[in-house]
């Protein structure tokens, strides 16, 4: 029987060459998205072109509850196991002091934190029952603060809390751990400059841009490590040095 990945923003970026990567391994995915339907289908048809139906698209707000209830209900009912689950999606986006609202607050705390935790909630028994995974995808630079973001980094640290205290939880049976992205690809709809560019590469001991491979190749040495749980694995070139 095929393992089963649940990949939450899948349709496109670090997400999508995730599943891609599972794609090789000849697993079930079920792609994740929000608003990105057309890029998660393309993504479906495209491992179901080369792994006949092993591939399906689930759709659903992570920061409104009553999403999530549907998404983890239509995740249950896909396939016999889910093996490994990865809190991807994420919203970012700065918010400066001044400008800060409780909209704010509902969107970057809903996908980056309480939805991941719902989520982990609602299939923890299937997780259990395969001896599963999860893991979280937080952010580097929370060790150093970064101005202007911080709902953000304060959702992104909690789901840095949260691994660490699920995996005493559910422990033995899960595992539960996370990886931390350095600079790896500009933020959605931004475009740097070459002069930006190269001051982050300065600031990067290895000299280089990451990308959204090193991340794939990471999720895939935890989702088969069997003896890791509660940890933060930092994919950034060492820039957090």
């Amino acid at each position: 029987m095929n393992k089963t990945v649940f990949i939450t923003g899948a349709a496109k970026r670090i997400g999508k060459e995730i599943a891609l990567s599972f794609k090789e391994l000849g697993w079930n995915i079920i792609i994740h998205y929000n608003s990105s339907k057309e890029d998660a289908l393309n993504l479906a048809k495209e491992i179901n072109n080369a792994n006949k139906n092993t591939a399906i698209t689930v759709q659903g707000n992570l920061d409104v509850k009553e999403d999530v209830n549907a998404i983890i209900k239509e995740v249950l009912d896909a396939f016999p196991s889910i093996d490994l689950l990865i809190n991807n999606a994420s919203t970012f986006y700065p918010t400066p002091i001044d400008d800060i609202s409780e909209e704010h607050w509902e969107k970057l705390v809903g996908s980056n934190l309480k939805g991941p935790l719902f989520l982990i909630q609602g299939l923890k028994q299937k997780l259990k029952e395969s001896k599963g995974s999860i893991i979280n995808i937080t952010d580097t630079n929370l060790s150093k603060g970064v101005a202007n973001y911080s709902i953000y980094s304060a959702a992104k640290a909690g789901l840095e809390s949260i691994t660490k205290g699920l995996a005493r939880e559910l422990a033995p049976e899960i595992k539960v751990n996370a990886i931390a992205p350095g600079a790896m690809l500009e933020p959605p709809d931004v475009t740097w400059t070459e002069e930006q560019k190269s001051k982050v590469i300065e600031s990067i001991p290895l000299k280089r841009m990451g990308s959204e491979k090193d991340i794939a190749e990471a999720v895939n040495f935890l989702a088969h490590s069997q003896y890791i749980t509660g940890q933060i694995i930092k994919v950034d070139g060492g820039r957090s040095l």
